[in-house]
């Protein structure tokens, strides 16, 4: 065997344990017996270890160094491997499981203090995550941003400045927009009655099938906060049910499928191999985000959805389909970030991503995160934050350890912008296939132009091969304005 051929098959088996490990932390989070806590924090943390070792065996080294790619999937191969070996080998083997043991205690110690909404009892919890990944980022940066050095986990390519130059220009015109809207006379009606929920379930599955999520290679289960996990044959998603707001269910769910339909869609030839899961998280983003925005919150899926909710929980509260689309895309200041509208959803991520950033560098600590949050949040949405589970208990993702994963969300609205430009231009029927409830001809188009890609190309390089054109914040800017003003009238 050639050394290409033996770091792939190393590789490969790294990648089975790998998804071994994530079955753990989906288990977690779905059927898993709460008084489980602490064993499985020792289960995650054993197989990070393995994990590690893998990562920086020596031979891994020597294989790069003298494989001999023979085509373009191979040099993509060795350029993850490389990427993977040289960030593994600067985490200490002790750390990488420390911070595995640690968030996954965190996880349920989460949950407990966001269901009490008492922040100062997370506070420690959430200081010992933060002090184990900055001391990753010390040993990744090597002298350089820390925050940089762990945004490369969830999006290689950029930095905290390459995201602030994007981020700068969409703030004013989204402000300026949100003005706008709630300025005007236009109150779009709402949905009423309670909307049972194992009904809803059934609903989530249709949704995932007409978007073509495949249910021999998946499951939806219920969690707290809805996510998915795995890849390939076996990629899974979860959502949640409100019996007052069937929208949460329903888009939670077309949101996560996104995601799991860009698994299961990746060239099965990349199964088990570094090329064989998405791009990045920016990218993985902009899959559910045009799913769930662009398409499923369209005027043409509108009509479709609004049949069938009317024929399974009779009258709704809206007349017809043009007020349901209406209430479908309403715009309020509400806390949550996963139940904002499109215009206030990325003002939600960038304040995330500057609280992050000042965590990460040391300019903002843990005991003064509620405060700084509740500040800005008033600043930039005009309510006052009424409780922690409404403002800095609501997300998991910081007491997963997942710094730098924030402003994926928002560059992956980017990314779908474009993408979505692109899209109706290149599929002309996309639009009247929806309203027949047949997603196909859009996720097609996505599946072929992203999907199948895996982790070939670097994300900015894929999106930009699929839409033809620069990223750029306009495509998206254009479509919100245009949408949103036709709805309110501006």
């Amino acid at each position: 065997m050639s050394a290409y051929d033996d770091l792939m098959a190393h590789a490969r088996e790294t990648e089975a344990l790998k998804q071994v490990l994530g079955r753990l932390g989906w288990d977690q989070e779905t059927v898993m017996p709460r008084g489980a806590a602490a064993q499985r924090a020792e289960e995650m943390a054993a197989m990070e270890k393995v994990l590690h070792a893998r990562r920086t065996d020596p031979r891994v080294g020597d294989w790069l160094n003298r494989a001999e790619p023979a085509d373009e999937v191979q040099q993509a191969h060795v350029r993850e491997l490389r990427r993977e070996h040289e960030r593994a080998t600067r985490v200490p083997a002790d750390l990488a499981a420390a911070i595995a043991r640690t968030t996954s205690l965190a996880q349920g110690i989460w949950a407990e203090t966001r269901a009490a909404d008492d922040f100062a009892a997370f506070a420690p919890t959430l200081t010992e995550v933060l002090n184990l990944r900055r001391h990753e980022a010390a040993a990744l940066a090597e002298g350089t941003d820390l925050y940089d050095a762990l945004l490369d986990d969830y999006e290689p390519g950029e930095t905290g400045a390459s995201l602030s130059r994007i981020f700068d220009a969409l703030r004013p015109r989204l402000v300026a927009l949100r003005e706008r809207i709630l300025g005007s006379d236009r109150t779009p009606p709402k949905l009423s009655g309670r909307f049972d929920e194992a009904t809803q379930m059934r609903l989530a599955a249709d949704c995932a099938r007409v978007f073509g999520y495949n249910f021999a290679h998946g499951r939806i289960d219920r969690a707290v906060h809805p996510f998915s996990s795995g890849q390939g044959l076996d990629s899974r998603i979860t959502t949640r049910t409100d019996p007052e707001n069937p929208f949460d269910c329903l888009y939670s769910t077309i949101h996560e499928v996104g995601h799991g339909s860009y698994e299961q869609n990746v060239d099965r030839a990349y199964l088990l191999t570094p090329l064989g899961t998405g791009a990045s998280m920016g990218v993985h983003e902009s899959q559910s985000r045009i799913y769930e925005n662009q398409l499923a919150r369209g005027r043409a899926f509108a009509g479709w959805l609004f049949a069938k909710l009317r024929e399974t929980y009779g009258d709704i509260g809206v007349a017809d389909a043009d007020a349901f689309y209406a209430a479908l895309n309403a715009v309020e200041s509400g806390y949550i970030r996963t139940e904002a509208d499109e215009v206030h959803y990325n003002l939600h991520i960038l304040l995330r991503f500057d609280l992050e950033r000042d965590l990460v560098r040391g300019a903002l600590e843990v005991a003064d995160l509620e405060e700084a949050w509740n500040s800005r949040f008033a600043a930039d949405f005009g309510v006052a934050v009424d409780r922690p589970s409404n403002g800095v208990l609501q997300d998991v993702h910081w007491a997963v350890g997942l710094f730098g994963y924030f402003p994926t969300y928002t560059l992956g609205n980017v990314y779908a912008g474009c993408l979505f430009a692109a899209m109706q231009d290149g599929v002309p029927g996309w639009a009247a296939a929806m309203a027949e409830g047949d997603a196909t001809p859009a996720t097609g188009w996505l599946r072929e132009r992203v999907q199948k890609h895996g982790s070939r190309y670097l994300p900015r390089d894929l999106v930009e091969l699929a839409s033809g054109a620069p990223i750029s914040p306009e495509p998206l800017l254009s479509y919100l304005e245009r949408k949103f003003g036709a709805l309110y009238g501006l």
